[in-house]
């Protein structure tokens, strides 16, 4: 996943960092991403959701509200109103290099910015919220004692994640006079609510609210047991995957003719969990799969191993040669199974540096239907033509037998 610096001129004319993920393959279309409430856009939770929509051909700004991470300004000189201008800045800065945000992500705050700024931006197709609060006033109650020094002085220090951040008079006045409940009804685009159930910052109740008020088309998706913000991998790895297949619907992902010469085009793998093994594999722009290694090796068994696709790709293969063959003979066959054995651990081979033995692969077919045993034999012989098969067997062996 190709990573840039990108930067934009804020609402107050300062310059504000940002983040542009761009797929490997295919750009399908691009999304906009607000991060939480006096966080960054190279929090984990944002890090690895931008990753996994590049590698679903989602293009992903992220950037840096005003006057925090590398951002310039002063974030106690900002408001509630400020951060959706500077999102609707970003997606204009967007739309000058030819890529107009069809799709908003905003996390917790930032949740509540898209679904302000969303009507605003006229290329947006779908918005998702997660975990964020219906009612924006709602993140005052972390400022404690300090609303008192804010009202009378116009600004104070305020510890949030275990850091100062200098909150001012105008922003706690903008969220508590905000009400989104008109954005929301208004909408007129697809709605995904993301939430989790015991999320101890921004209550579950947040999400009935902002999906009782939106209209259809909408979704709501529980995250479980995940945090506030989504600081397991898994959990952000989910959100990810749920994001990319529900705006496939309202994206209109249309992928690019494949190029000429490679009509199966390409499969790339990209390395998900660099804590793990987890790595996302794509096969061009239509297939998406997870390929990982059992947790007694390290990983986190999230997909097959690579051992794994290569027993599945002889299996697969083997099972659609037969069926070509019995449907072009016309014969009775009504479904076949393939077991494949393959008798190597990837996780140990890959510390083997020697690879002197053969692998050795035990193919079990299973065929039904009103066969004769000529007929059977005769598609036992046919699956040794499969393309895998002729392809392994050059250094490996496969024993193949009727089940």
């Amino acid at each position: 996943m190709p990573t840039t610096r990108f930067s934009f001129t804020g609402h107050d004319g300062s310059e504000l960092a940002a983040r542009l993920d761009m797929p490997d393959g295919p750009h399908l279309a691009t999304a906009l991403f607000a991060h939480c409430f006096t966080c960054s856009k190279d929090i984990p939770a944002a890090r690895r959701i931008s990753a996994r929509l590049a590698g679903a051909g989602i293009a992903v700004l992220r950037f840096d509200f005003t006057g925090l991470g590398h951002s310039g300004g002063e974030f106690e000189n900002t408001s509630f109103t400020s951060n959706i201008r500077d999102l609707v800045l970003a997606a204009e800065a967007l739309d000058a290099q030819g890529k107009p945000p069809s799709l908003l992500i905003g996390h917790s705050l930032g949740g509540a910015a898209v679904l302000g700024a969303a009507r605003q931006i006229e290329s947006v197709k779908a918005v998702v919220t997660i975990g964020a609060p219906f009612d924006p006033g709602h993140v005052t109650h972390n400022f404690g004692d300090a609303l008192n020094t804010i009202d009378a002085e116009g600004v104070a220090e305020v510890q949030l994640g275990g850091r100062p951040i200098r909150i001012g008079r105008d922003f706690v006045q903008s969220v508590k006079a905000e009400n989104l409940e008109g954005d929301i009804s208004n909408l007129h685009r697809a709605l995904l609510v993301l939430h989790a159930p015991r999320d101890q910052t921004v209550g579950i109740e947040n999400a009935a609210q902002i999906f009782s008020t939106a209209k259809h088309p909408k979704s709501f998706v529980t995250l479980d047991d995940a945090d506030h913000l989504i600081t397991r991998s898994q959990d952000a790895e989910y959100a990810a995957e749920i994001i990319s297949a529900w705006a496939k619907k309202y994206l209109e992902l249309t992928p690019p003719a494949p190029p000429p010469g490679a009509p199966e085009g390409i499969v790339r793998v990209n390395e998900a969990d660099p804590d793990g093994f987890l790595q996302d594999i794509n096969s061009g722009p239509d297939h998406h799969a997870l390929a990982d290694e059992p947790v007694a090796y390290g990983g986190t068994n999230k997909g097959m191993s690579p051992y794994g696709y290569l027993s599945s790709g002889l299996g697969a293969c083997t099972s659609m040669t037969i069926r070509m063959y019995a449907r072009r003979k016309n014969w009775p066959l009504s479904h076949v199974r393939v077991d494949v054995c393959h008798d190597k651990v990837h996780a140990q081979d890959a510390d083997d540096a020697t690879g002197a033995r053969a692998d050795t692969f035990t193919r079990v077919v299973y065929l039904e239907g009103d066969l004769n045993a000529e007929q059977r034999q005769r598609l036992l012989e046919i699956a040794d033509r499969c393309p895998v098969h002729r392809t392994l067997e050059r250094t490996s062996k496969i024993e193949t037998r009727a089940g």
